[in-house]
């Protein structure tokens, strides 16, 4: 068997004329839990919508089990899809229907289970992310971390051979952030599948991945176990894995000058 899920080669995507990766390399292994990490709006989410199908690359391929994502019909990427689990920035949870029901949708959608065994899997799922509680609240009743494990139940409701996370440790307070790591590592390890965390949150991911990716001008700068790139002394990992707030890597965005968007370039200081 391939120990490689997903490779992606010399990717190149645009929004508009806004690069966003240009000729981007890396490999996901089968049973591994994977961190993308990078700077906001370095591409990270739109890696995954380019994973998912929903984007198709410029240049370059998205392989998936061996097959190319961006090749497949409507009917075989709808098939790749069910093996996919998503864990929305947001938690993405439907308002108007309770949490039992939004774990049951991917089932009631995707599958042909009895309500019989539809109610006990989802009762399993969320017994997994300590929930089984919360079955009959609505959406609007659960805190932050809450909604996040329940969104987490809803990721891995149909056991997909690839789980992906984006984002999902945003907003959260320390507890419930720990929790959330923890779950995501203890689910990938007892569930034998494999996991993609998108995040900017360095402290937590290097505590539960396998493996990270950091992405920077649309190419991966660095890569590595969390012990590697702890230790590196290349000024853009260092910056970023350190939290420093001075180096290579700008906080502003790339724009024109100050003085040119006020309309006074020809000022002077």
């Amino acid at each position: 068997m391939n120990e490689t899920l997903i490779e992606i080669e010399n990717l190149h995507f645009a929004y508009g004329e806004r690069k966003i990766f240009n000729g981007i390399n890396l490999k996901i292994p089968r049973g591994k839990v994977v961190a993308i990490l990078g700077v906001g709006g370095s591409g990270k989410s739109t890696l995954l919508r380019l994973i998912g199908g929903q984007l198709r690359p410029a240049q370059g391929s998205v392989k998936v089990l061996g097959r190319k994502i961006h090749d497949l019909d409507r009917d075989e990427l709808f098939a790749m899809r069910r093996n996919m689990g998503m864990m929305f920035q947001a938690g993405g949870l439907f308002s108007d229907l309770s949490v039992y029901d939004n774990i049951a949708f991917p089932m009631r959608e995707l599958t042909n289970l009895t309500e019989e065994l539809i109610h006990d899997l989802v009762l399993m799922k969320l017994h997994a992310v300590g929930l089984r509680g919360t079955s009959a609240l609505m959406p609007g009743e659960l805190s932050g971390g809450m909604a996040r494990r329940v969104a987490l139940a809803r990721a891995i409701a149909l056991d997909p051979m690839l789980t992906m996370y984006d984002e999902p440790f945003a907003g959260l307070d320390p507890i419930s952030l720990n929790v959330i790591a923890l779950l995501i590592r203890r689910l990938n390890d007892a569930l034998g599948v494999t996991s993609i965390v998108v995040t900017y949150d360095v402290t937590e991911s290097l505590k539960v991945v396998d493996y990270i990716y950091l992405i920077h001008h649309g190419v991966v700068v660095a890569e590595g176990t969390a012990h590697e790139l702890t230790a590196s002394t290349d000024p853009v990992v260092a910056q970023f894995i350190h939290a420093q707030a001075n180096g290579p890597i700008p906080f502003h965005i790339e724009s024109p000058p100050y003085r040119e968007d006020l309309g006074i370039a020809g000022v002077k200081n």
